[in-house]
C-alpha cells in the first residue's frame, strides 16, 4: 500500500480519484492523508494554505508518506519556496507527482506567477499529469515535459447520475455569475444571449448571482457590476436570482433544472463544473480559450481575454438547442473512475519504484 500526502486531500477531484469499491481479497492500493490542519485556521475543514507545502513543517513530516502528489493550493508559495520543497523531497528521495489542472490560474488575470512556480513544479515531478491532450501538448511545448493525459472523474455523486431530469416546459440557457470571480465576464455575454434566447421559441435565459457580490463586507463584492447584471431582469426573457452560494445538493439541483449552462470563462483551462453538468445530462456551451471540449462533448464559442464573437455564441445557442444532449451513465462513470484510480496507482507505484 503506498501512502499519498494529497496538496490537497479535502477536494472532490481527489475523492473520486479511489476506486468505487476494493474488493474484499485485495489490498488497497492507496491511500490518501487527510489534509494537515493550518496553524491559522479559520474555518472547518480549512487546507489552505497547504502546510505540506511549508518546507519545516514537512521536513518535520516527511516520514509520514511515500509519495507527494500536488494539485492546487500552490498560489501562496513563490517559487523560491517551492523550490526548497523540492530539494527536501530529492534528499529523502520522495517522488513529487504533479496534476496540472490550470495552465492558466482562474483566479488571477496576470498569470505570470502561476507559470513561474509551475516552472519549478513541472521539471521537478517524477510525473506530469494533466487531463487533455491539448494541456499535455501546451506542456510539452513550455517545458519539454510530456504529460500523462488521465481524464476527469464524475464530480456529482454516483448515486445521483442517471436519475430522470425534471420535466420543463421551455428551453433554458443558464449562466451563473457566482461571485464575479476574476476569470469569470457574463455582463460582456448578455447582450447576446437575449438575443440568442429571442430566436428559439418558449427560450428564457436565467442568470444567478452569489449575493456575496452585493456583501460590502466580502472578499467578491463588486456592487456595480452586479447591477449592471440586474439591470437585466427588465427582459421578459431574463430571470435574475441573486442567492447565497449554492451548496452541492442545491447546485445539482440548480443544473437540473437549466437545458444549457454557458461558461462565461475569460481565460481557464479544464472545468469540474463541466464534469458536473456533462453527469446531469446539462449541455454546456464553452469558451475558446481552454481544453474545456477536449474534457466532454460541448458546443462552444470564441472567447477569450481578448477577444468574443458575437455570432459563435448565438450559433452556438442554437446549435446545442437543436442537439440532444446524452446525459452520462451511471455505470459509465463508476467505469471511468476505477480506471482513473487505476492509472493514478500505477503513477504511484512507478514513482516509488523508481526513487528506490
Amino acid at each position: 500500500m503506498i501512502t499519498v500526502a494529497s496538496v490537497p486531500s479535502a477536494h472532490v477531484y481527489v475523492d473520486h480519484l479511489a476506486p468505487t469499491t476494493t474488493p474484499a481479497d485485495q489490498v488497497k492500493r492507496v491511500v490518501r492523508l487527510p489534509d494537515p490542519t493550518p496553524a491559522n485556521a479559520t474555518m472547518d475543514g480549512q487546507w489552505w494554505p497547504p502546510r505540506l507545502l511549508e518546507n519545516d513543517w514537512l521536513l518535520a513530516h516527511i516520514n509520514g508518506f511515500d509519495v507527494l502528489h500536488v494539485h492546487f493550493g500552490f498560489d501562496t508559495f513563490a517559487p523560491e519556496d517551492l523550490a526548497a520543497v523540492v530539494r527536501t523531497l530529492n534528499a529523502f528521495d520522495k517522488p513529487l507527482v504533479l496534476t496540472v489542472h490550470d495552465l492558466h490560474n482562474p483566479h488571477f488575470p496576470d498569470n505570470r506567477t502561476h507559470l513561474a512556480q509551475l516552472d519549478v513544479l513541472v521539471p521537478a515531478a517524477h510525473t506530469v499529469i494533466t487531463l487533455t491532450r491539448g494541456a499535455a501538448d501546451a506542456i510539452a511545448a513550455r517545458w519539454g515535459v510530456r504529460a500523462q493525459v488521465i481524464g476527469h472523474p464524475h464530480v456529482v455523486p454516483l448515486t445521483q447520475i442517471g436519475r430522470p431530469r425534471p420535466h420543463s416546459d421551455g428551453y433554458v440557457v443558464g449562466v451563473h455569475a457566482k461571485n464575479l470571480r476574476a476569470n469569470l465576464d457574463p455582463l460582456t455575454l448578455m447582450d447576446t444571449l437575449v438575443e440568442a434566447v429571442r430566436a428559439i421559441p418558449d427560450a428564457s435565459l436565467r442568470l444567478d448571482i452569489d449575493n456575496d457580490v452585493f456583501d460590502q463586507f466580502s472578499h467578491w463584492y463588486s456592487p456595480t457590476i452586479g447591477a449592471k447584471l440586474c439591470d437585466y431582469a427588465t427582459y421578459d426573457e431574463v430571470d435574475i436570482r441573486v442567492h447565497p452560494r449554492f451548496d452541492d445538493a442545491q447546485l445539482w439541483t440548480y443544473m437540473s433544472s437549466i437545458d444549457v449552462s454557458v461558461l462565461p470563462y475569460r481565460y481557464g483551462t479544464h472545468s469540474g463544473w463541466l464534469e458536473a453538468c456533462h453527469d446531469l445530462g446539462t449541455a454546456v456551451i464553452a469558451p475558446t480559450c481552454g481544453f474545456y471540449d477536449q474534457q466532454q462533448p460541448c458546443a462552444t464559442f470564441d472567447f477569450g481575454s481578448d477577444t468574443f464573437d458575437p455570432s459563435s455564441l448565438i450559433d452556438a445557442v442554437v446549435r446545442t438547442h437543436a442537439t440532444s444532449t446524452v446525459p452520462a451513465s451511471r455505470e459509465q462513470r463508476c467505469a471511468d473512475r476505477d480506471a482513473i484510480a487505476a492509472a493514478h496507482a500505477e503513477v504511484y507505484e512507478r514513482a516509488l519504484g523508481d526513487a528506490r
